[in-house]
């Protein structure tokens, strides 16, 4: 019966049970000839005895040397079988790991680190292997030989026998106490390890950060302070198992020490023959590497199975968005993207972010979306894609309830361009292809020159086929955002979500780009924040957002007459713009 942690395991299991056999099969052949190697001594004494001649050597000495060679092909094969399922079902694992994940929900993310997830699917992978490998391996090999040794060994002597595995109670006891402190001490260490690696990469990701605000050294003190708490619990793991083998060695040890004084006793008193005794005594010394290995087993197994639980944590996580049995089936081109907001009430873990949000933006028409830092205008965006899930009916596309759409025909209509620009460490023309099928270079060229970039495309080194680095930190944060737009309209989506997309550019950019966006924006539906009133002021509609309800509504012309919050802005805006010109 396997351990709790270890039962998600079994489905993977089951799938190589049938080279598991085969393994079992060579673990069964290799012990089984290495049984036989003691009772090869055994008859070569006995039979020596009575006569020395090169006949008899040479018989036995080939005898011995067959069985060496048979025990090396079977041995090879069952490593070779059994630590390659390991190996296969490692890869199935991280697959299946890595497809999880990227099905978990954006707010999985935003409270789980990355460095922590990136340790459970490294470090804590290679210890699951080791488990479905080695582990099992010699675990096999120890029961086996130890089984068939035993039935010998009874035959030989069954007083010799009781004697030699006296000390089992005792190991078995050991055993006990290591495992359960072996198993605690190393999911300390892998929660170590995981905030190492999550140290790692906020440091590798926010180097720039780090260096403006000259903080190096004080990151690399804290950095080689949690490394030296990791090797502090690491050196305690070490301490544990070299208490554990030492332990078992003694024990096996005080065995064979035992069974060489009864056994010689025995010989003395003619009640076996030197050749049993000798034989006996090779069971005993072939026993001392599976004892040993016993051990290594116990601190893989732990390891193991703490590892198995830290990945298993992941992969019980649901994704909080998802197809429901309310969806429909609906293809991709029946989207027009007239979207409504209904009493729409939502928060963030109990905090309130916007209350009773009732708008109607009819397709093909423009939103503009303004207010203070805070107000809610990213979540309002954000519920259009399902990026976070609204009350049921409280958003709705075309009339129809957007949670009855699949989520891929929901987001492949949308293109969405988020508040925090994200390039992958591709080409430029990769970043702004991702997410179509079968990009055209000349599809790839308008959507860039719609989003005002190609003429900047067009100087770098390799044009479309330059790297823009992690992050696409090669870029700068205005050429950053261009990209993520152009990589939204390639899409040629019924709904356009600009979240502050223009916030990195200058103004004259931002003119040539709404320039360009409005013969983009014909005829599909678009929703954008921004803090300037240059942006919003030719949308057909544009939204006040402040304390998380719509507080102002209507176009540019109708907001100033209102003489509002918006008023407010543009004044401020217009004042800012006539001192930047004295």
């Amino acid at each position: 019966m396997l351990p709790k942690s270890l039962r998600p395991l079994l489905p993977y299991l089951k799938k190589y049970r049938g080279t598991y056999v085969l393994g079992t099969l060579c673990v069964f052949l290799n012990n089984g000839i290495w049984i036989l190697f003691p009772q090869v001594i055994q008859r070569a004494i006995d039979g020596l005895r009575n006569g020395v001649s090169r006949e008899k050597l040479g018989y036995y000495a080939l005898a011995l040397l067959g069985i060496a060679l048979i025990k090396a092909i079977f041995q090879f094969l069952t490593r070779w079988i059994v630590i390659g399922i390991s190996r296969e079902i490692e890869f199935d694992l991280r697959n299946d790991l890595f497809q999880h994940l990227e099905r978990l929900s954006y707010s999985y993310y935003q409270r789980t680190r990355t460095g922590d997830i990136m340790a459970r699917a490294t470090n804590d992978l290679n210890a699951v292997r080791a488990l479905l490998g080695p582990a099992i391996m010699y675990s096999a090999n120890t029961i086996v030989f130890t089984a068939g040794a035993l039935v010998f060994m009874l035959s030989i002597s069954p007083k010799l026998t009781v004697f030699a595995f006296l000390p089992l109670p005792v190991v078995s006891i050991i055993v006990q106490y290591f495992g359960k402190r072996i198993h605690e001490r190393f999911e300390r260490i892998q929660a170590m390890f995981s905030e190492i690696s999550a140290r790692a990469q906020e440091n590798f990701s926010g180097a720039r950060v780090i260096k403006a605000y000259v903080q190096e050294e004080p990151e690399i003190k804290a950095f080689e302070t949690s490394n030296r708490e990791y090797i502090a619990r690491s050196l305690k793991l070490v301490r544990l198992m070299g208490m554990l083998w030492p332990t078992l060695e003694t024990m096996l040890g005080m065995a064979i020490v035992l069974v060489l004084w009864l056994g010689g006793r025995e010989v003395l008193q003619h009640r076996i023959t030197v050749g049993q005794f000798m034989a006996f005594n090779t069971y005993m010394v072939q026993l001392t590497w599976p004892v040993i290995a016993l051990g290594w087993v116990i601190n893989i197994f732990q390891r193991g199975t703490a590892s198995m639980a830290r990945i298993n944590q992941i992969l019980v996580e649901k994704s909080e968005i998802e197809d429901g049995p309310e969806v429909r089936p609906l293809e991709v081109g029946n989207v027009r993207g007239d979207i409504e907001f209904r009493h729409l009430n939502f928060a963030y873990n109990g905090q309130p972010v916007l209350h009773d949000i009732n708008l109607r933006i009819p397709a093909g028409s423009s939103l503009a979306v303004v207010g203070p830092t805070g107000s809610g205008k990213t979540t309002l965006v954000n519920l259009i894609p399902r990026i976070y899930d609204a009350a049921p009916g409280s958003v709705l596309i075309d009339g129809q309830p957007i949670r009855e759409y699949p989520l891929a025909v929901l987001r492949k209509q949308i293109g969405f361009v988020p508040q925090e620009t994200f390039l992958f460490s591709e080409t430029v023309r990769e970043n702004i292809a991702f997410g179509t099928d079968k990009a055209t270079d000349e599809e790839v060229r308008n959507a860039a020159d719609a989003a005002n970039i190609a003429g900047d495309i067009e100087t770098f080194p390799d044009s479309y086929q330059t790297m823009v680095g992690e992050r696409g930190i090669t870029l700068s944060g205005g050429q950053k955002q261009r990209t993520a737009i152009a990589r939204a309209i390639i899409r040629n989506p019924r709904i356009l979500v600009l979240d502050d997309a223009l916030s990195s550019v200058d103004t004259q950019t931002e003119d040539k780009i709404l320039n360009h966006l409005r013969k983009v924006m014909q005829g599909r539906t678009t929703v954008f924040i921004s803090h300037r009133v240059s942006t919003v002021r030719n949308a057909d509609q544009i939204a006040v957002l402040h304390g998380g309800s719509i507080v102002e509504l209507g176009t540019h012309e109708e907001l100033l007459e209102c003489n509002g919050y918006y008023t407010d802005l543009y004044n401020k805006q217009l004042l800012e713009e006539e001192l930047a010109e004295v």
